[in-house]
């Protein structure tokens, strides 16, 4: 059996991606997949994105990621040029590159089912779709679009972006989000999701998806926060030490 990690929404929070690696040391995995979000929000998304282009093997673009990278970004995320320009600054030209250049989709066949991943939707990295949405919009995630490509036609996709774990199974479909690393909104708990069954297999086989939720050292976090000198550290501490989005109710989702 393989295990697949799946990372995502780091967001420049390095003792919550460091507790979640040495979690996946300890557990055999055979592969890590990034779902986006490296950087933004978060006093380290430099050292987020060098330390995931050495561990993962697979990286899709986020939202975050695309904004940074792309200067004529269709979205007004984050609104505040100047934040904006403080992480572009931090993260310099070689990995802003690579940011804009990763790929929208990670697709492959596990234990006979067509597994697609990507970060917010089937639209866009910056389409949401949230675990509360209904049927129709979360039937939609198995579509193929202009953004996914039309390669497969999915049994089980997986996603990012919301901040929010979650599984939900459709018949034989399985929709399911594996949370973030670096900013939960559901839990104050670094959070990743891990895939259990034959990679690359077209053949039935035990299949499985855990969510897997660690503590870690978040007075670290927001030290290294308040060091940095990074725009909108108050609520970026909210935040971690409330799994609350700015003063939003919990179990909302991120931007």
């Amino acid at each position: 059996m393989d295990r697949i990690a799946l990372v995502s929404d780091i967001h420049g929070n390095i003792p919550a991606l460091e507790a979640v690696f040495a979690d996946i040391n300890g557990r055999g995995v055979d592969r890590i997949f990034c779902l986006g979000d490296l950087v933004g929000k978060g006093p380290e998304s430099d050292v987020a994105v060098d330390i995931c282009r050495g561990r993962c093997e697979k990286t899709v673009i986020g939202n975050w990621d695309a904004i940074l990278a792309n200067e004529d970004s269709p979205s007004s995320l984050p609104e505040n040029v100047q934040t904006r320009n403080w992480y572009r600054r931090q993260l310099g030209s070689e990995r802003l590159l690579y940011l804009k250049n990763l790929p929208g989709t990670i697709e492959f066949q596990m234990s006979g089912r067509n597994v697609r991943l990507f970060h917010a939707s089937q639209q866009s990295v910056y389409y949401r779709v949230l675990h509360s949405d209904p049927l129709q919009k979360h039937l939609a995630m198995f579509d193929n679009t202009p953004f996914t490509g039309y390669s497969m036609m999915p049994d089980v996709v997986g996603y990012a972006d919301i901040h929010f774990a979650y599984e939900k199974t459709y018949g034989d479909k399985l929709l399911f989000n594996v949370g973030s690393v670096g900013n939960p909104l559901d839990k104050p708990l670094a959070c990743y999701g891990m895939l259990e069954g034959e990679y690359g297999s077209r053949n039935i086989a035990p299949f499985s998806l855990q969510i897997i939720r660690l503590p870690y050292d978040i007075d670290l976090a927001v030290s290294r926060a308040h060091v940095s000198g990074m725009p909108e550290v108050v609520p970026y501490e909210t935040e971690l030490r409330t799994a609350r989005y700015r003063g939003l109710p919990a179990n909302r989702s991120a931007k």
